[in-house]
């Protein structure tokens, strides 16, 4: 590779397989360095082909087979990550089914011959102009492990030391890199595994590519840094220059400019609405998005501002033969989403034109062979309103003029330069529409100042009756308040004075003072327990004690399991009220056996006052002597029952014995 001036901004290199296989051995290749201008041919090893990647780092190895560089995914991974940083691998003729390399060729005017050398040198040329896609195999993240770079020895007198030494070494070599990297301002992460005396290794995390981490792999000392890029999980593609296809635009103007793309499929690519930018700015925003074959309105005539859109691109116009109703708008746009009646506006028009030019495109499609862009082929029909025989006769005989064209013709144009071209004549009419604009804004800026003296005006009176406005709900609100209030508490005063009289027949369950309430010796103390559970126990005994001897109301008797119930047969109360379900025949017989009396509620009347309840005595002895008598039976059918065991039992015995 000899010195040159470079045409481009960098170099490109062109490879082919001359002879032998990737697979095999020791293949070799075409090699073709193009910058532009000049061409520098050789056939190289695979060996010396890396040490001139090294050595040269050209911006992109350009290729029809990625393949052809290695054997298969795990090689080429391989390859990706042992080439120089600064170099793209480009394969020129597709992504993931590639077309034939000679195709290609003739589709962008680039020389082709069945040669590998002639192959190399097409592939450097399609690259240099932006043909092909960048094949990747790893992010933007890249990893950076700081580790000990001496093993920390089998053992000795000095080991500790040895070892505190090189972790601490670790830990301050951690510091630097990550110093660096916030120097840097990049984004990472770190994960640390300390060890005695320091750091065993620390791994950052890097939101950057290699050439972008300010520290270098290697060991210096006692550590060592090494740096890997985070692998995707398989090969990926990205084209060199995103394409911009034709597509169909609607435009509703007015106060909000809204505007939508539609592809020539029929699909819905975007959607957009502005209520501050100007046209230039929506024109950018149609430009990033495709090559306008045609501009709608969803009204008839076209308004002057959807037809500025239209001269701005050399485009179609088509509008309905009347204004559109708002019902089949929003019909047909009902499959897309959009935020405004604007963007429902422009989508149904750009969508109507496609429906009325759906069986053109069609008839259009069928014609064009597979190796014409149809794209063009039917922007020059609709829009130059050019026949289809006519367009493609012409775009053959362009291709065989560059294939057979000689020294005096013009180098043909690459696709930048194609687009620069295109953006600049649409500059140029950009500037004319400055100029009609700059003289409507004048005049929009005079009624605007007018305007706002009386919208100025008219806010000042707005605030004014609005102040006066909050005010008045403010007071009715603070009214209705109070009375609510009123009300409020004159329930509370009557439920107070019907527990007040309550209160009086029936004193707070306190023994000390029982006795000047039960004046008549007939009343007996209830403690209320809401829930058979251990919980509800606890809750009653700490707020009114539970002692042996009390009179127990379970107001919900069901669902007690073996430990709850001897919770309560632990208390030894006189006597257990139930009601709310029954007993757990776990519950029945644990307090059976402890000879606790229980018996239903609805046998005892139980007054009640918040939680103090008083019962009559002469009602809670009936249900104990109602208990006792149902106990004893209880016993007795127990004792029957083992008896019958018992001789059941012996019965059997004599039986086996006899036998």
């Amino acid at each position: 590779m000899n010195d040159r001036t470079s045409a481009l901004d960098s170099l490109v290199f062109g490879v082919d397989i001359q002879s032998g296989d990737v697979r095999g051995d020791s293949p070799s290749y075409a090699l073709v360095a193009f910058d532009g201008e000049n061409v520098d041919r050789d056939v190289v090893s695979y060996r010396k082909l890396r040490r001139l990647l090294d050595r040269e780092e050209p911006a992109m190895l350009a290729t029809d087979n990625m393949y052809e560089l290695a054997a298969d995914k795990d090689a080429l991974v391989h390859f990706l990550r042992t080439i120089p940083e600064a170099t793209t691998l480009v394969q020129v003729t597709g992504a993931e089914r590639p077309e034939p390399l000679s195709r290609v060729a003739s589709r962008h005017g680039v020389p082709y011959g069945k040669k590998p050398m002639k192959e190399a040198e097409a592939a450097a040329r399609l690259a240099a102009a932006n043909i092909g896609y960048e094949v990747s195999a790893f992010g933007d993240t890249t990893s950076v492990k700081v580790s000990r770079g001496r093993s920390t020895g089998k053992g000795g007198w000095s080991q500790d030391r040895y070892t505190r030494r090189i972790h601490g070494s670790v830990k301050r070599r951690t510091r630097e890199v990550k110093d660096r990297f916030q120097q840097a301002d990049l984004e990472f992460e770190v994960d640390v595994t300390e060890k005695y005396g320091g750091y065993a290794n620390a791994v950052f995390t890097v939101e950057a590519p290699p050439g972008d981490i300010p520290v270098s792999e290697g060991r210096s000392g006692d550590t060592r840094i090494e740096i890997e890029r985070e692998r995707r999980d398989g090969i990926e593609f990205e084209p060199l220059v995103k394409r911009r296809d034709h597509v169909f635009v609607g435009i509703d103007p007015g106060t909000t400019t809204a505007a939508a793309v539609v592809g020539l499929d029929g699909s819905v690519l975007d959607v957009y609405s502005t209520r501050t930018a100007d046209t230039a700015d929506v024109i950018e925003w149609l430009i990033e998005r495709g090559r306008p074959v045609l501009v709608a309105a969803d009204v008839t005539p076209m308004p002057e501002t959807v037809e500025k859109f239209r001269r701005s691109f050399d485009a179609a116009a088509w509008t309905p033969n009347s204004d559109l109703p708002v019902d089949e708008k929003l019909h047909r746009a009902r499959d897309t989403s959009y935020e405004n009646d604007h963007q429902r506006d422009a989508l149904a028009a750009a969508l109507f034109a496609f429906d009325d030019h759906e069986d053109q495109i069609e008839r259009i499609s069928r014609k064009v062979p597979p190796d014409v862009e149809r794209g063009e082929v039917i922007a020059r029909v609709i829009a130059g309103e050019e026949s289809v025989e006519a367009v493609l006769r012409d775009i053959v005989d362009d291709e065989d003029e560059q294939e057979t064209g000689s020294e005096h013709h013009e180098r043909e144009l690459t696709e930048d330069e194609k687009e620069i071209r295109r953006l600049r004549t649409r500059v140029e009419r950009l500037e004319s529409h400055i100029e009609d604009l700059d003289d409507t804004i004048e005049q929009r800026d005079a009624e605007i100042e007018e305007y706002e003296e009386k919208l100025s005006e008219a806010k000042r009176e707005e605030r004014r009756e609005a102040r006066e406005r909050r005010e008045v709900k403010r007071l009715e609100r603070e009214n209705n308040r109070l009375e609510r209030r009123i009300d409020t508490l004159e329930d509370e005063n009557e439920a107070l004075d019907e527990k007040l009289e309550r209160l009086k027949r029936l004193w707070k369950l306190d023994h000390s003072n029982f006795a000047d309430v039960d004046t008549d010796g007939d009343l007996v103390s209830v403690k209320v327990i809401e829930q058979f559970t251990r919980d509800a126990i606890e809750t009653a005994d700490e707020q009114f004690g539970l002692a042996a001897g009390d009179v127990v109301y379970l107001r919900d008797a069901s669902g007690a399991g073996r430990s709850t119930a001897r919770r309560l047969a632990d208390i030894e109360p006189r006597v257990v009220l139930r009601s709310g379900g029954n007993l757990s025949n776990v519950a029945d017989r644990i307090l059976f056996e402890h000879e606790i009396p229980v018996a239903p509620a609805d046998d005892v009347a139980i007054q009640e006052v918040d939680e103090l309840a008083v019962a009559s005595e002469v009602d809670v002895e009936g249900a104990i002597e109602d208990w006792e008598r149902r106990a004893e039976e209880r016993r007795k059918e127990q004792k029957a029952s083992m008896v019958d065991q018992i001789i059941s039992e012996h019965r059997a015995e004599t039986r086996s014995e006899s036998r």
